[in-house]
């Protein structure tokens, strides 16, 4: 696949995000604790972690889906966390969301041509006269045929269904794009489609895209760079062609979960051990200290800050302290 190589401009902040759901036992549930990152400029940026790790949550605060308990995001220099009233909607208008299940976020008695329209006459920007022809343009740009403008998404497949989801999404030109397991449903093949889709509509619009994606091979073909997250927290950022050079366990240990591409028996697929805690009552210390094998005391003590080990490779883990104070200990022996 072909990039469009990114700016260093950040177009979105995340900084110090802290969501925690209230409980019918009066305790709370911490979904992302204290999550801090950048989307650049014509970036594509995976969030990957297990099911449960806060990634789906982390882009629904974003979106004020889900109001934030601490924190903030800046776009274009304003905590977009703060908007309330049409301020709050205008600003939506730079960052669009396509769901997992297009299915669900359709309604089911409107043609495919309101559908895809409907952002543009939320935002008055389309009369019903010119919906027709801007209807055939958005469905052109997702490689779907004019005449499905009269269709209902029900008697389209799951891969047209999505198409039509990021038309939508793409009507009002955003700058940003959230895609949530947005193709986890599909077969191998059309999903291999829909991302191409996605790479091309990138390349003509310096479109940012956030990835939340479980397919680490499917990150490593089409993204800039990925973030992973475990127990709500951003354990490791790095450059997505370089998922190999992971450091923290964790990382690691998803890599070596993969099932490859090589005959039976030729190489063991080695599943992640443990259970992971209860969000209700996280450890003291490093959130991923019951499940690594390289546990030391200090894991269980304080929490690892993320701070910069390469270009662009970011990781939060104790072992890389042990390791610099070695190789110190090494060089004055």
């Amino acid at each position: 696949m072909t990039y469009i190589k990114p700016t260093k401009k950040a177009v979105l902040s995340i900084r110090d995000i802290v969501k925690r759901f209230p409980t019918a036992d009066h305790r709370y549930l911490t979904a992302c604790n204290h999550v801090s990152l950048e989307l650049h400029q014509g970036e594509s940026l995976a969030i990957v972690g297990e099911s449960g790790c806060g990634k789906s949550t982390l882009v629904k605060v974003i979106m004020r889906l889900h109001d934030a308990t601490a924190g903030s995001v800046l776009y274009d220099g304003q905590d977009i966390i703060r908007f309330t009233g049409e301020e709050k909607r205008q600003n939506y208008r730079h960052m669009q969301m396509v769901f997992q299940d297009p299915a669900q976020a359709f309604n089911p008695k409107m043609k495919i041509r309101d559908i895809v329209c409907e952002p543009l006459y939320n935002f008055a920007l389309l009369s019903k006269a010119e919906a027709e022809n801007r209807a055939k343009e958005l469905l052109h740009m997702v490689e779907l045929p004019a005449d499905f403008a009269d269709r209902y998404a029900a008697n389209m497949s799951g891969g047209q269904r999505q198409r039509i989801a990021i038309a939508r999404a793409l009507a009002l030109n955003p700058d940003i794009l959230i895609c949530d397991e947005a193709t986890s449903a599909l077969d191998v093949s059309v999903q291999k489609k829909i991302i191409d889709l996605l790479l091309r509509i990138q390349q003509q619009t310096s479109l940012s895209i956030i990835f939340i994606c479980h397919d680490l091979a499917l990150v490593y073909q089409m993204c800039h760079r990925a973030a992973v997250m475990y127990l709500g927290n951003i354990v490791e950022v790095l450059p997505a062609g370089y998922l190999k050079e992971a450091k923290h366990p964790y990382t690691q240990a998803l890599l070596r979960s993969i099932f490859p591409l090589r005959a039976k028996g030729e190489c063991e697929v080695a599943t992640l051990q443990g259970e992971i805690p209860s969000p209700l009552d996280l450890p003291q210390g490093c959130p991923f200290q019951e499940r690594c094998s390289f546990c030391m005391a200090i894991c269980r003590e304080t929490v690892p800050e993320l701070r910069l080990i390469g270009r662009e490779h970011m990781v939060a883990c104790h072992l890389l302290d042990v390791s610099e104070k070695e190789v110190k200990t090494e060089e004055i022996e």
